[in-house]
């Protein structure tokens, strides 16, 4: 069953798994998927975090010692997240020198709440990256305007960053001009480049949900057909935009000097429409020099009846335009979906964050002797 993960990464395709919880390291799974399973990364956000901690026992030996401590809800979450990040660091480390420092990396993400504010998501990146103490460690900042300053900043301090909530094409061109920035500051700063790594997590699936809504409410046999096209037009296009900087000048100088270049990350790959196969935005988005991130049942959906046929992105990137002018075409405007896909993620994020909180804080009072 493993088959299709070996061809997927010998097609350059790091696979990342998009979830951690304690019950994960204490039983030893994710060493397990690491050694079995072709995973060389892990992401995570407040929704998994939520999901990890809300109603379960695996946190309540720290939950009790913070609760005799008597710390805020604030820190307590912090102190939980921080600790799981920090195992699954370790537990990737070997695949981090293994990958010459590449991969072997695991996320964590600034509060939700302050990614429309960027001195204190900067101020958090910080904490954030001293806390964990971990050189396997990728900050998530969030690509909103507030949010690309401070990547710019995390970059320049030689924080490495993995840049999320990417929808837009705009965006993420933004998005890669803030990493080059910073790498500029760094390297006037005296930092070394190559320890300094980034990865721009561009979604995908969560554009297909909001279009094709969209294109069955028009019900026209010509939006029928545009159903599911977007998501993978729209990423195709994402590194079209990035072959065209690792072309320039202006990052051929920083490669020079031993940058890094910010892989695309693709993102949101599970599945929401039963109507199309499930492993169709690992299948369809092949192409060496990118990661994509998996909740578990992708992975295994990949594992036993993925079609990994060869670079599946260079060589569309026409039809992909034409897909995007169609739907433009029939009224469905891409700049007010990309921006409502953006408000939503944030708000969900901020929405799981703020349910872990309450969560914790329950666990907390029923503690405190």
């Amino acid at each position: 069953m493993t088959d299709n993960l070996r061809r997927l990464s010998a097609e350059g395709v790091a696979i990342w798994l998009d979830d951690l919880s304690r019950a994960r390291l204490d039983s030893g799974n994710l060493a397990e998927l690491v050694r079995d399973k072709e995973i060389v990364g892990v992401t995570t956000n407040p929704a998994i975090f939520q999901k990890a901690i809300s109603g379960k026992d695996d946190y309540n030996a720290q939950l009790r010692d913070l609760a005799v401590r008597e710390v805020t809800v604030e820190e307590a979450v912090r102190m939980i997240t921080v600790q799981d990040v920090r195992r699954a660091c370790d537990v990737l480390k070997p695949v981090y020198v293994a990958s010459n420092h590449v991969d072997g990396r695991v996320s964590i993400e600034v509060d939700p709440r302050l990614a429309h504010k960027t001195e204190p998501t900067v101020a958090e990146a910080r904490q954030l990256w001293w806390l964990v103490d971990r050189r396997n460690l990728f900050i998530k900042i969030p690509a909103t305007k507030a949010g690309l300053p401070a990547i710019s900043q995390a970059i320049s301090e030689g924080i490495s960053v993995n840049v999320t909530l990417i929808f837009s094409l705009e965006r993420y061109k933004a998005v890669m001009d803030a990493y080059l920035t910073g790498l500029e500051r760094a390297k006037e700063a005296g930092l070394n480049l190559a320890e300094v790594e980034s990865v721009a997590s561009f979604f995908v699936s969560r554009v297909d949900t909001e279009i094709d809504g969209r294109l069955d409410k028009l019900g026209t046999d010509e939006a029928k057909a545009l159903r599911g096209k977007a998501g993978l037009a729209n990423a195709r296009l994402a590194f079209e935009a990035y072959e065209e900087v690792v072309a320039s000048d202006r990052w051929k100088a920083l490669a020079a000097a031993g940058a890094n270049p910010q892989r695309p990350l693709w993102a949101s790959t599970g599945v929401k429409d039963p109507a199309y196969k499930d492993t169709l935005y690992v299948d369809e988005l092949v192409v060496a020099g990118t990661v994509n991130t998996m909740p578990e049942a992708t992975l295994e959906a990949v594992a036993d009846h993925g079609d990994i046929h060869g670079d599946a992105v260079r060589g569309t990137y026409d039809a992909a335009r034409a897909d995007l002018a169609a739907l433009e075409q029939l009224g469905v405007s891409y700049d007010e979906v990309v921006q409502l896909l953006e408000d939503e993620g944030v708000e969900k994020f901020e929405t799981s964050w703020n349910e872990l909180l309450d969560s914790v804080q329950k666990e907390l009072q029923r503690l405190r002797p």
